[in-house]
């Protein structure tokens, strides 16, 4: 991994975790967490069949023996009563009774909460906003001032409980405030009172709830909306149903009517749920000891911070087949991990690790897609200077395009070819001159090199070097080399021709071919490399062409032999070569074998 990337990878992470415990900590994105919560969390655990809910609906049976809802009189929740007598554990009444209404119809239900005594009736607490000071003097607005409390008519006789419903952010209800102070009295919420007041007649330990910071019980729902048992009150009162089914049950009266306004939205559910089914969830999350509490901000904030970094260090450093894995895995455990904290009471925010995480990957993805698009581009450009554009096209289609940065050892053919005569050549024309000979010698040369997909590696002067089998393999690279070496030969009789018409002038060339191991790969400094070859094979190969007369190609014996069933050549024996204290047998290419001598010298082997 080269510096620059090391920066960029460092930068990224520090800021994408930073974003994410930012976001995460200060919960910008709440809206969209509780209805993942709701999606992952809230799976419907069962209803408790100790909970029953006596239903006020507005079906035509009720109209035909009650009338309509707005004209009953109390003598209907006196009935009520009286029919269930002592089989209940308790009663819970959801109904607003406020006023006289009928004296002696209210005369009777007072009668029968007296005789009872296991009733739990709504009251409603009247809120205002009002200015009002601080302790130091500071001046405030506060929106739960209580105006009045709205007491109902059986309040000496039944255990009273407040109705009023906390709406959270989203609409939905999520959370309730189990207590409220006013004028010397602590007054509790209806589902509180009425666990309770269960705990009180039955004899049951009190689980207590656990509250968040403002005080606030959030609910576990056991289930969704209809999923408590609910009887129609006319089922009850017409003697279709034996009271003695809500023996030892906790029975809640209330509203199952839509024009009765009391539905409310809630979490895990597109359908709104009756307010008796709201209190009936919440007593049976207090019986059940299930009380959920938000995790501090600080740890999941952290957490999300640290995959966040995570996917991004791993996405940046590994392979998309490593790094993919990697990130579901995250996401997936961390998921599992929410939900065993939530069955253990802790609510943890759902949506920033999966989306930061996310957001990390995918970034680092796009930023690795345009570095190696970028580092691509590059290479490329570098091999069309010395490689076939056949050869580029294809490493280009593969996606092979990444060669050993620094050297790697491998075996390969060498030709160096050169001008015979050019210095002395070059001081009898002009400089214009020069470069027309030496550009037009050069075009042949690198024609010839990249026709048979071999490797550029520079130009020295009047001086070509070429490599075959590298830096990308190449089938029969020996043959190639020499066969490029007679291609460029014979090429150069049309370039003679052309300049001793032009400049009175001839050109010839002398080529030299060896093959064996050498030392390829990228050469130079971190700001200025070239891929070339180096070793004593190359250099005995410039040793060849240096001892090449005019329009001559020596190779090696070692070429020869890979080489001699396809060509012809002379021997010209041991000669010394500058810089090698044992000569080298060399050979003199004549020509090419034609397919029937091929096929002789393939017999005679």
């Amino acid at each position: 991994m080269n510096r620059n990337k090391k920066i960029r990878l460092i930068a990224g992470t520090v800021l994408c975790a930073a974003l994410a415990f930012v976001v995460s900590f200060l919960d910008l994105f709440g809206a969209l967490d509780m209805p993942a919560q709701d999606l992952l969390y809230r799976r419907p655990r069962g209803v408790s069949n100790k909970i029953k809910i006596i239903a006020i609906d507005d079906s035509d049976e009720s109209r035909e023996l009650l009338g309509n809802y707005d004209t009953w009189k109390r003598d209907v929740y006196a009935d009520v009563i009286n029919t269930l007598g002592e089989y209940p554990a308790l009663i819970a009444i959801d109904i607003l009774m406020l006023g006289e209404k009928d004296a002696e119809t209210d005369a009777k239900l007072i009668e029968a909460c007296k005789n009872s005594g296991k009733v739990v009736a709504a009251e409603y607490i009247n809120y205002s906003a009002k200015y009002e000071n601080d302790e130091d003097g500071t001046g405030y607005i506060n929106y739960a001032h209580i105006d009045s409390v709205s007491k109902p008519i059986i309040k000496d006789c039944a255990t009273l409980g407040f109705v009023n419903v906390t709406v959270n952010d989203d609409g939905s209800v999520r959370s309730l405030r189990l207590t409220q102070d006013y004028e010397g009295e602590t007054m509790q919420n209806f589902a509180y009172r009425i666990y309770t007041r269960w705990c009180e007649l039955t004899g049951t330990p009190q689980n207590s709830p656990v509250l968040d910071a403002m005080k606030r019980m959030w609910i576990d729902y056991a289930g969704r909306p209809r999923d408590y048992e609910h009887i129609p009150i006319t089922k009850l009162l017409d003697g279709s149903v034996d009271p003695r089914a809500f023996r030892d049950c906790i029975v809640m009266v209330g509203a199952y009517a839509l024009g009765l306004r009391d539905e409310f939205s809630v979490p895990g559910s597109s359908e709104q749920m009756f307010g008796v089914e709201i209190n009936a969830n919440i007593v049976q999350a207090m019986i059940d000891g299930r009380f959920p509490i938000p995790a501090d901000r600080l740890l999941p904030s952290l957490i999300c911070a640290l995959i966040t970094a995570l996917v991004f260090v791993v996405t940046g450093m590994t392979k998309v087949r490593i790094s993919t894995p990697v990130f579901i895995a995250l996401i997936v455990l961390w998921c599992v991990a929410c939900v065993l904290m939530w069955n253990s009471g802790t609510i943890v925010p759902l949506i920033y690790t999966p989306i930061f995480a996310a957001l990390a990957y995918f970034i680092e993805l796009i930023f690795n897609y345009v570095e190696e698009t970028l580092e691509k581009r590059r290479i490329m450009n570098a091999f069309r200077k010395y490689v076939a554009p056949q050869v580029v096209e294809n490493i280009s289609k593969s996606g092979n395009y990444k060669i050993n940065l620094g050297g790697e050892r491998k075996h390969i053919a060498v030709l160096f070819v050169d001008i015979r005569g050019f210095t002395t050549m070059s001081e009898s024309l002009e400089p214009e001159q020069v470069v027309d000979i030496v550009n037009t010698y050069l075009n042949l040369t690198t024609n010839s090199i990249f026709a048979n997909e071999g490797t550029l590696d520079k130009f020295v002067g009047d001086a070509t070097m070429a490599v075959f089998n590298a830096p990308f393999d190449l089938d029969d690279y020996v043959f190639r080399a020499v066969k490029t070496a007679m291609d460029i030969v014979a090429g150069s009789a049309a370039i003679e021709e052309k300049f001793m018409e032009k400049y009175g002038k001839s050109v010839g060339f002398g080529v030299g071919v060896n093959c064996g191991d050498a030392v390829v790969g990228n050469m130079g400094c971190d700001f200025r490399m070239d891929y070339t070859a180096m070793g004593d094979t190359v250099n005995t190969a410039a040793r060849l062409e240096a001892n090449a007369k005019r329009s001559q190609i020596l190779i090696s014996s070692d070429v020869y032999e890979r080489v001699k069933d396809r060509i012809t050549a002379e021997p010209i024996g041991e000669i010394p070569l500058k810089g090698k204290s044992v000569g080298v047998f060399v050979y003199s290419v004549t020509g090419m074998r034609d397919k029937t001598q091929q096929e002789e010298t393939t017999e005679q082997k």
